[in-house]
């Protein structure tokens, strides 16, 4: 198995996208690639978009197996082996093997990596990174066979690395197929954007997400529904909530809000100790995640469109009573839109944990009094 200790495109408690073996809610976007290679119109760069967590880098793993292990079709051949019906490849196939464990030369993946100086991971892929797929094109060129890269995630390269991967685009290498995996196209040069094709992943369902859930080994129960609802058809971002206890610090945080404008400090005060105690730091980012989508969720109610699901008990009535018309939805609004921000300042600055979201909590209390 392939070292992902540092790899940023693996959810924790969750199998690898490359060792996923079927996709799930996504049949167009597979059937628009399997045409375009049975018509021979194989594109060189794909770029692979939608929502975070809805099986982009599954897709691109798909196609990568695909590619590597499917000769290429020969239209004047009658006798020839017929067109491929879907993407999948055999498990035991000896590339499918390799891809899994990371050893298959035909293969490489760009992601972020670790800066060596600070020993942390980067928040973005520089330049380096792009430039040793050069090195790859090279070094697996003599076989003849199909090269893939897949880039996970293409928005996140910074501009010197969007440049150098412009120009291998401009040129691309003979027999070579790069899939860029992308949650915001809009972050990408319009320059990169006009040299490939697009595949778009949308949300999944309610059923979808169960099933998607269970291949990756969570079994969400009696939580299916409201993990679909707060993961807004992610299946990614729905593990993530269920491998973290993320509906059970949702409940706490509506909870919290039930007690508003009379905050329920004790009560706090616990969740600001939970946020700030050792090794807390991905717990931390979730809570934050969390209080942004009970805060979005409050304000539509304000605004005529309360959510259709519960994710929380007495969610409805306590969002109905904290928002009950307009003025109240823009004022949540605004107060998300300023302590999110604030808190995320205080983060980026280290202060500390626990005192930042006491404050955040104090400010969501302010909003809530009577004016």
């Amino acid at each position: 198995m392939a070292d992902d200790v540092n790899d940023p495109t693996r959810i924790e408690g969750a199998p690898h996208p490359r060792e996923t073996p079927e996709l799930i809610g996504q049949d167009s976007a597979q059937a628009a690639f399997l045409d375009a290679f049975n018509s021979g119109r194989l594109h060189h760069a794909w770029l692979i978009t939608g929502p975070r967590g809805v099986g982009k880098a599954t897709l691109a793993w798909r196609i990568a197996r695909f590619l590597l292990t499917t000769p290429d079709l020969d239209p004047d051949d009658m006798f020839g082996a017929p067109a491929p019906t879907s993407l999948d490849v055999a498990e035991d196939h000896p590339i499918a093997r390799r891809i899994v464990a990371g050893a298959e030369p035909g293969l490489k993946s760009v992601h972020r990596t670790v800066n060596e100086k600070t020993k942390k991971l980067r928040d973005q892929i520089v330049v380096d990174d792009v430039r040793d797929m050069a090195a790859f094109f090279q070094l697996s060129a003599t076989d003849g066979g199909r090269r893939v890269v897949i880039i996970d995630a293409a928005d996140e390269m910074n501009v010197n690395a969007a440049n150098a991967l412009l120009k291998m685009l401009e040129e691309p290498p003979a027999r070579t197929t790069l899939l860029l995996i992308c949650h915001q196209p809009s972050r990408l040069l319009p320059t990169i954007r006009s040299r490939c094709r697009t595949l778009r992943l949308g949300a999944l369902n309610g059923d979808q997400m169960a099933q998607a859930m269970a291949q990756a080994g969570v079994d969400p129960g009696a939580q299916a529904a409201a993990l679909a609802e707060l993961s807004a058809g992610s299946v990614g971002e729905a593990l993530r909530l269920a491998l973290l206890d993320g509906l059970k610090i949702y409940n706490e945080i509506i909870a919290l809000l039930d007690t508003m404008p009379n905050l329920d400090r004790p009560r706090a005060l616990a969740l600001a100790e939970a946020a700030s105690a050792r090794g807390a730091e991905t717990r931390l980012d979730l809570l934050y995640t969390l209080i942004d989508i009970a805060l979005a969720r409050l304000a539509r109610t304000g605004a005529g469109h309360p959510p259709t699901i519960e994710a929380a008990p007495n969610e409805a009535a306590t969002f109905a009573r904290l928002a009950a018309h307009p003025a109240q939805a823009r004022a949540w609004a605004d107060t998300a839109q300023t302590t999110l921000e604030r808190a995320r300042h205080g983060r980026a600055v280290n202060l500390d944990a626990g005192a930042l979201v006491l404050d955040t909590l104090f400010k969501l209390s302010a909003t809530a009094s009577p004016r």
